[in-house]
This record gives C-alpha cells, sequence and structure tokens, in this order.
C-alpha cells in the first residue's frame, strides 16, 4: 500500500476514502421532447439518484445514442441538437449552470431518417456538489433544433449508451 491510501491509513484515526466508479448503462430509455412556439425543443429524463454527502466528482465520460422513432411527423430525419447531464433538469432550452455539472452541452450530429449518431462527450472538470440532504439527481437533459421540430409539438426519443461518473463522497450531515 503506497501514497494517499497508506497516509490516511496512518496515524492515530486511520481513515479509508475511496473513488468511486459508477457506471450507468442506459437501455431504450424514452426522453419527452416539446418545443413552445418556434423555440428550441427540450426535455429531460433522471438516469438516476446522486449519493447522499458532499460529492466530488472529478470526471465523466458518456457514449450516447439518441434516436427518433423513423416515422415521425413532427420530427425531421436529420434532425440535430445537443445533450448534456447535469444534477437538475433542464429548465428553459440552454443547457447551463447545474443542467452541465456531470457531462457538458455536446452536439449531436445529423441524424439520418431519425437515427442518431453514438457520439461521446467527456467532463475532466472536477465539481463539489451538495447533495447533503439527498436530492440531486443524475438528469439527462436534450435539445432538438428549432428547425427540426414541429412547433408547439412533442417527440419521443429513444436513448441507449453508457455514462461513467468517477467521485467520492466527502462527508456528510
Amino acid at each position: 500500500m503506497k501514497g494517499l491510501d497508506r497516509s490516511l491509513s496512518r496515524g492515530p484515526h486511520p481513515i479509508k476514502q475511496h473513488f468511486t466508479r459508477h457506471t450507468l448503462k442506459i437501455k431504450n430509455v424514452t426522453v419527452a421532447v416539446s418545443a413552445t412556439g418556434a423555440a428550441v425543443g427540450f426535455g429531460t429524463v433522471v438516469l438516476g439518484d446522486l449519493p447522499q454527502g458532499n460529492i466530488l466528482f472529478t470526471g465523466a465520460v458518456g457514449y450516447l445514442k439518441l434516436d427518433g422513432s423513423g416515422a415521425d411527423a413532427n420530427l425531421t430525419a436529420d434532425w440535430e441538437g445537443d445533450f448534456s447531464v447535469g444534477s437538475a433538469p433542464d429548465a428553459d432550452g440552454s443547457l447551463a449552470g447545474a443542467e452541465v455539472d456531470l457531462l457538458p452541452s455536446t452536439a449531436l450530429a445529423a441524424a439520418t431518417a431519425e437515427i442518431g449518431v453514438r457520439t461521446r462527450s467527456v467532463n475532466a472538470t472536477a465539481a463539489m456538489l451538495d447533495n447533503t440532504d439527498g436530492s440531486l439527481e443524475i438528469n439527462l437533459n436534450v435539445l432538438i433544433d428549432a428547425a427540426d421540430i414541429t412547433d408547439d409539438q412533442s417527440v419521443n426519443l429513444t436513448v441507449n449508451g453508457e455514462i461513467e461518473l468517477v467521485y467520492m463522497v466527502i462527508l456528510d450531515d
């Protein structure tokens, strides 16, 4: 045993603190995306809960593929958009703040016959999240470009892929 683990385990009050590597497998999860007027369509789906405590995120990598039904009249065949993963759901179609604190806003390449392209997203920025009340969730936030979704309509996208999160829980109330 070398390094930080050894240092933490020595002394009058030995402790051990480990990083957690958590992989979320996403299989056929549906996210509803709605447009209001001629604006960007946006939607959110909860993928899981975050552990309770102060969470030090050290990084995340995600590979996601989003598909339309292949025959949705309210979605263009070559639709484009963006996605992010955050501790908060997207409230206004902007993908900012806590909506992007786990994986940043990532552009989705143009679909073919409503079938998306598997897209990689990486977040190498450490972040401290206060989840001492246990209320934070892992939210997949999705945008569809305004010209690619019919005004005032909703579409369902099917999401497949995986997200790997690396974090440490530090203390709790």
